[in-house]
């Protein structure tokens, strides 16, 4: 009696449901297991400044402040209060010394407000642990290795990492078929690059995700034009559906949202004979969505978009690197579209000889051009391979024209970088072309195939497994060092206002409000109606108690930055500092914290850490 129970078990093994409990079960641990080695050897705390604006305004979400921000830039603090001036709201309120509102909520004019909604619930369900243990003032504390909440951010993005994977297998099976989706799953689930996205904290991969389900909906919405299933109205809603994937994918990157104009392309194309009514509820759906939040924004600044709308601007000859963010009285009078042109032209260059050869961080993309002259025998296949093809020159010029210093400052991994949102696709295609060539060969066994496909796989994951080897990543990013920031917080109340070249570092970390450096340390002795320097804040809109210098400006170019900035550049306000050991004339802050220079500079109004 025991041998067919034996024999019984074993057949449920092997064919059985429990041999498909067995697969997943495996495939699960081993993904872990990855998962795991990979933060062990890899994960650092956030490094970009986009990844810790959007977490502190999530945060401020989740505390019910709503879509507030601590990191006061000075743009926002002009059109704040330009907007307040044309509209005299604050001088009827009695309030005219808060027209730029930072003795209160500051509202938040650089997120679109999808990803910090994520975050926000995020922190809801999740303990965050804020506090960095034994932090003090005055010494040191505990060994720090990793905060907290950033790594919760991080496995949270991971998951959202894998969501992309098995949303990539089952577009390339629906195009293609299985071995070609389970192939492409594993090249992406192979590729560094996503790797590193994944643990930045950056809303990239929520944004691979919605435009994966853009690709799922033109799929459904171009096979309902072939051969239609759903009635009369079921494909005026899947027009209406792309129309609110686009908009969604806006409200997370405001790039995103020109997508809409390939995706109107691509239906006028190849969507039939209501190909035009079709286009006009996919773009009132994608309107309807981005709508209320664009009114928002104009009725606390006066622009669509707030400061992310003047990116266009920032990198030219006319506001170069972070000026414009940095100013207090900027002047448009005087844009033309000449740097606009030269901008354009000069990023298209860079784009098209560094970003497009390394898409994806794999040389799997380089399938994908040769697979352009491949006819598909699914019209879905090629129709899709076309709608990536309209993507493609949008999201270069697109990218050309907002490149700001965030690329400078994070070349690989940034919000900047559009193209990488194309990068799963065109894997997918890279992959299919290489079945085709794969099929053209007469091989003697089918072990001999599963080598090849193996190997294609493995040479493809070869930076990711250079990472496994020596040396380890650090987990601290300079000049983002999470004790020593929370030490300059706790100097602080909550209502206190700090000035500091990584304001939103001290946002996220410190909990703190925080205003970026402005362009002067001082006035300008040759201009006294610019006020674009630290007592045009401190003085007239709100005082400032502390002034945080990290290696960010303390180790900046020596020549170009400090010498020739003038008498009231922050170089020279550092060099009085730190090699004359005084600070300007009437400058309100005047007691350093002992022990940080040359590598930080902290000045407040009294000596705050003998409390």
């Amino acid at each position: 009696m025991r041998l067919p129970f034996i024999q019984d078990v074993i057949h449920r093994f092997e064919v059985g449901t429990s041999y498909r409990s067995l697969r997943i079960a495996l495939t699960v641990f081993l993904v872990g297991l990855l998962l795991f080695l990979y933060d062990w050897r890899a994960f650092r705390n956030m490094f970009t400044q986009e990844a810790m604006d959007a977490a502190q305004v999530g945060r401020n979400v989740a505390e019910g402040k709503g879509f507030t921000t601590l990191c006061i830039r000075p743009l926002s603090i002009f059109l704040v209060k330009r907007h307040n001036e044309q509209l005299g709201v604050a001088a009827q309120a009695g309030k005219a010394s808060d027209l730029a509102q930072l003795r209160g909520a500051h509202p938040d004019l650089a997120n679109p407000p999808v990803y910090p909604l994520v975050l926000a619930g995020l922190m809801k369900v999740l303990p965050f642990r804020w506090a960095i243990p034994g932090i003090d003032a005055g010494r040191g504390g505990a060994p720090f290795t990793r905060f907290q909440p950033d790594f919760l951010i991080a496995l949270f993005n991971q998951f959202l990492f894998f969501g992309l994977i098995a949303a990539v297998f089952f577009v390339a099976r629906r195009l293609f078929d299985e071995p070609v989706a389970w192939v492409s799953a594993l090249v992406l689930l192979g590729s560094e690059v996503f790797w590193r996205f994944s643990v930045s904290g950056l809303s990239t991969m929520c944004l691979l995700l919605i435009f994966m389900g853009l690709i799922w909906a033109l799929m459904l919405l171009e096979a309902e034009t072939r051969t239609p299933k759903r009635g009369p109205s079921g494909i005026l809603v899947l027009a209406g559906v792309v129309g609110v994937v686009v908009g969604m994918g806006g409200l997370t990157r405001y790039a995103f949202g020109w997508l809409i104009v390939p995706v109107l392309l691509f239906i006028s194309l190849f969507c039939g004979q209501r190909r035009m009514i079709l286009a006009v509820v996919a773009l009132a759906a994608f309107v309807g969505v981005m709508g209320p939040w664009v009114a928002r924004n104009y009725l606390v600044s006066g622009t669509p978009f707030g400061t992310a709308g003047f990116a266009v601007l920032e990198g030219t000859f006319l506001f170069p690197e972070n000026r414009l963010e940095r100013s207090l009285q900027p002047e448009f009078s005087h844009v033309i579209l000449v740097p606009f042109w030269i901008k354009m032209m000069g990023n298209l260059r860079a784009i098209i000889q560094g970003d497009l050869p390394q898409l994806g961080g794999t040389w799997v993309t380089a399938f994908f051009l040769p697979g352009l002259l491949v006819q598909f025998v699914k019209p879905s296949s090629a129709r899709i391979r076309y709608f990536l093809l309209l993507c493609l020159p949008v999201l270069c010029i697109v990218q050309a024209l907002g490149r700001t210093s965030l690329s400078a400052e994070s070349p690989d991994i940034n919000t900047e970088n559009l193209l990488i949102l194309l990068a799963p696709m065109v894997l997918v295609y890279g992959v299919s072309l290489f079945f085709l060539l794969l099929d053209q060969f007469q091989i003697p066994a089918l072990v001999f195939r599963y080598i090849l496909i193996v190997s294609f796989v493995v040479v493809a994951s070869i930076p990711l497994i250079l990472i496994f080897l020596p040396p380890k990543t650090k987990t601290l990013t300079a000049p983002y060092t999470p004790p020593d920031i929370q030490k300059v917080a706790r100097l602080m109340k909550e209502n206190e206002l700090i000035m500091s070249d990584i304001p939103w570092a001290v946002a996220w970390y410190g909990q703190r409000q925080c205003v970026w450096l402005t362009l002067h340390a001082v006035p300008n002795a040759n201009d006294r109606n610019l006020h674009e320097d630290f007592f045009a804040i401190s003085d007239y809109q709100k005082p400032i108690q502390a002034l945080y210098l990290t290696p960010a400006t303390m180790d900046s170019k020596f020549l170009s930055q400090w010498i020739q900035g003038g008498e009231e550049s922050w170089g020279s306000f550092i060099l009085q500092t730190v090699l004359l050991k005084e600070e300007p004339p009437a400058f309100p802050l005047r007691k350093a914290l002992p022990g940080w220079l040359p590598y930080q500079l902290l000045l407040t109004d009294w000596e705050r850490w003998r409390r």
